[in-house]
């Protein structure tokens, strides 16, 4: 699928709101801004996405196990109260492997704070890819009259780790390069995936992926999302 440009995320971060764990302390936004710098000289962003939505093979039972393209992945958040689920949209984004390597190069050069900025702003680049991803994927599905409602990524509550590399497969991951390693972890590491409900009506969902994360109170793009 078409992603935007490295160009067009960093303006996205530049006129976005600073994450309020960087805003409160006047230092880490001069280094999140030396850090945005970096990406754009040293051409550090490779923004990469692939999107499949597949067709459910049969109605889902109660336990939550979809069938679809011969694989079977259990999300019981995904059931809709009402409405019809006919569909799994799937997603893998990544923005490459090259700001990780150069943030492994500012630790070994002892330049730890940068190397720290970095790494977050690479946090919110591939959030910002990720969020464009999701809104295309909604305006395809909008343009065949279905719904699309829930967001899951693989190791959330309601989806198991295991089921990644379903995912994977089933997003056609392997046409953007990113793999996964035998501990379930994407390679290039600054990488997603996601999975959302397709349907007829489907209702707006009464949980969030974010509900029961331990780390929601100071979650860093939180904060941004919450202005």
């Amino acid at each position: 699928m078409t992603v935007p440009s490295d160009a067009e995320l960093l303006r996205e971060l530049r006129a976005g709101p600073v994450p309020a764990a960087v805003a409160r302390r006047g230092k880490l936004v001069e280094l999140r801004e030396q850090a945005l710098a970096q990406v754009a000289q040293q051409n550090l962003l490779a923004p990469r996405a692939c999107t499949r939505v597949v067709a459910l093979e049969r109605t889902p039972g109660a336990d939550g196990w979809l069938c679809l393209d011969g694989e079977r992945l259990q999300a019981p958040w995904l059931l809709p109260a009402s409405g019809r689920l006919t569909a799994l949209a799937c997603a893998v984004a990544t923005i490459g492997d090259a700001l990780e390597r150069a943030v492994a190069a500012l630790f070994a050069a002892r330049r730890a704070a940068l190397a720290v900025a970095l790494d977050g702003v690479g946090n919110e680049l591939l959030h910002a890819l990720s969020r464009r991803v999701q809104d295309r994927l909604w305006a395809q599905v909008r343009r065949q009259g279905l719904s699309m409602a829930g967001e899951l990524r693989a190791g959330d509550p309601g989806l198991a780790l295991e089921a990644q590399a379903a995912v994977l497969r089933l997003a056609g991951a392997q046409a953007i390069g990113v793999q996964l390693t035998g501990t379930m972890m994407m390679n290039p590491t600054k990488s997603t995936s996601i999975v959302q409900g397709v349907g007829e009506q489907l209702p707006p969902p009464a949980w969030s992926r974010c509900d029961h994360c331990r780390s929601r109170a100071r979650c860093t793009l939180a904060g941004a999302a919450q202005g």
